[in-house]
């Protein structure tokens, strides 16, 4: 349902969602982790983060009866393989946008 709330994202053939919680009840955290694939020859990128925003959206909304002052925080792309910028991961080396 990306297309349908992100302008200019186009609809696509998703071949594999994964979704993964770790809780940390110590901390009262919920991280999540969301592995998209489409054997299409463009990214899914905004697909999981937006599986991974509804997902905490709806954690949100199932505990605010408990705790309104909760706050998501740090969503990001973590990696992303394929497609015409190849292989990518947070925080490894910057590639260079201007090559000689």
């Amino acid at each position: 349902k990306s297309s349908d709330l992100i302008p200019l994202c186009h609809p696509l053939p998703l071949t594999r969602v994964a979704v993964d919680f770790a809780i940390d009840r110590a901390r009262a955290e919920v991280a999540i982790e969301v592995t998209a694939e489409t054997v299409g020859r463009t990214g899914v990128e905004m697909e999981a983060l937006t599986a991974a925003s509804v997902g905490l959206l709806t954690i949100y909304d199932m505990c605010k009866a408990v705790d309104r002052g909760m706050s998501i925080v740090e969503v990001c792309l973590l990696e992303k393989r394929g497609g015409k910028s190849g292989h990518w991961v947070a925080g490894g080396p910057k590639e260079d946008s201007n090559p000689e």
